[in-house]
């Protein structure tokens, strides 16, 4: 599961320090106290510079400390209750909508998709065999490079998303492979409008946040607006507009949420306080498959040496992660209205579930910082190499004057190669993504930083070539 949409681009987190993993500690572990929890958080806000974050830790059936810092992009305090977009910890959401349908005997688990929703077709006959449970396991077979996702997520509709997979293949029998892929869940979505006769969102407000309280959440922008979030620009944060919404519901990444209900829904999630289906249905959820380590909107992870149920979304302007630990009954949850290259919010997450263990933990930040300075560097010393290669093109065409075409040619290659690597960046990022689609806006947005550097490299080694050859010519019509 990955924990940061853009992150592995170039593999950038490898170049931050990472956190060593702790011995568990005693289960009889005090817990921390409201105003440790506060304090803690306090320090990570200033260590990580991040706009605005806000965090609730619950403990059995009770909230711990919920809280907001920082301000959103009109300038208002962050709170427990600033709408904040959560991504893809949305398909734990879209999972437990699925679920109260199959406690109602409307959808069965094990039954192919096709049957309960004969819409869903496929130009892959082995579509027809992918059940409910495979599309929430993320072992369908789906995978991004299958299908159309670009068609599929301008559609107007969950019904429209479902229409534009009909051209698309498998990458994989279903049930034999596990890739993470958005379009599982938003045909589970789809799944839950036909099987329990209303709109997703909806049917979600009915039967999901209604029960528990959650009453600061919705799907889609329709009833609950957050502000503008923020993308880091070498340490500078820049308010921008989400780079796309969710007009059709979105069971992939749509759910808009806030501390306060998050402490509802994670008090749910441990078997506490009110429950939306049987003990049974939502172990089924957590229990991860013989494929991969996910269940149902929900994968295994090892965090500060405990084993926890995890899930971290990203948007283009948002950052979330959400995690229970069965063991204990805690749950924590971390939200911030900004996204970059580097996953701040997951080490605000470790020093929480440290502390949930009696310890203290390390104060994170750093990294984000740390990876967009080198980038800047980088970025800098290749203007200044793109100068001087401008700057010295006179002798460099001189030494090469009268050689043959092919040799000069080589030697321009190495200047020419940024420009190579950039024109294939999104296609290279979608290979380190694992299949994930990567389009040239969406670089822009988390990854600019990086971007930014890619086309500062390419443009010095252009103008480098071009002087170069203009040089070499110039020579060349003087003799």
């Amino acid at each position: 599961m990955k924990r940061k949409l853009l992150a592995l681009l170039a593999g950038i987190q490898v170049l931050s320090v990472a956190v060593a993993p702790a011995a568990v500690a005693e289960p009889n572990a005090a817990e921390p106290t409201p105003a440790a929890v506060g304090a803690y958080l306090a320090k990570a806000m200033e260590s990580t510079a991040l706009p605005g974050m806000s965090a609730v830790v619950t403990h059995e059936g009770r909230v711990v400390h919920a809280a907001g810092y920082g301000r959103d992009s009109a300038g208002e305090p962050v709170t427990e209750r600033t709408p904040m977009r959560v991504a893809s910890v949305s398909k734990s959401f879209t999972a437990m909508a699925v679920m109260t349908l199959v406690d109602a005997g409307k959808l069965a688990l094990d039954e192919p998709v096709a049957a309960q929703l004969p819409e869903f077709h496929m130009a892959d006959p082995r579509a027809g065999n992918i059940t409910v449970r495979q599309l929430l396991n993320q072992t369908s077979g789906l995978a991004d490079y299958t299908v159309d996702m670009r068609a599929a997520e301008s559609a107007e509709s969950l019904a429209g998303y479902v229409t534009a997979l009909r051209t698309g293949t498998l990458a994989a029998d279903p049930g034999t492979r596990w890739a993470y892929c958005n379009a599982n869940y938003e045909i589970a979505a789809r799944l839950v409008e036909t099987a329990g006769g209303m709109g997703f969102d909806e049917h979600l407000r009915q039967r999901v946040f209604g029960p528990l309280g959650m009453t600061g959440s919705a799907v889609g922008d329709a009833v609950v607006k957050p502000t503008n979030g923020f993308n880091s620009l070498f340490g500078v944060w820049v308010a921008r507009p989400e780079l796309r919404d969710f007009p059709y519901g979105g069971g992939a990444g749509g759910v808009i949420t806030n501390a306060a209900d998050m402490g509802r829904w994670l008090i749910s999630q441990t078997g506490h306080g009110t429950q939306l289906v049987r003990p049974e249905s939502l172990q089924t959820m957590h229990a991860p498959t013989a494929v991969q380590d996910y269940g149902m909107g929900w994968g295994e992870e090892t965090v500060d040496g405990a084993k926890l149920l995890v899930h971290s979304g990203n948007l283009f302007t948002y950052t979330a992660v959400q995690a229970i630990a069965p063991d204990t009954g805690y749950g924590f949850a971390v939200m911030t209205n900004s996204a970059g290259l580097y996953d701040d919010v997951y080490e605000v997450l470790t020093g929480l579930v440290a502390m949930s263990h009696g310890r203290t933990p390390d104060v994170p930040g750093g990294g984000r910082q740390q990876v967009e300075l080198i980038l800047g560097l980088v970025a800098l010393a290749a203007a200044g190499l793109g100068v001087l290669g401008v700057l010295r093109s006179r002798r460099w065409a001189s030494r090469r004057a009268g050689r043959p075409a092919w040799r000069i040619g080589l030697r321009l290659i190495a200047v020419l190669l940024p420009v190579l690597v950039l024109i294939a960046y999104p296609a290279w990022a979608s290979f380190l993504m694992n299949g994930r689609t990567v389009t040239w806006p969406q670089v822009t947005y988390s990854a600019a930083p990086l971007t930014i550097t890619l086309v500062v490299m390419a443009a010095a080694g252009v103008v480098t070539g071009l002087t170069r050859l203009f040089r070499l010519r110039s020579i060349g019509s003087t003799r």
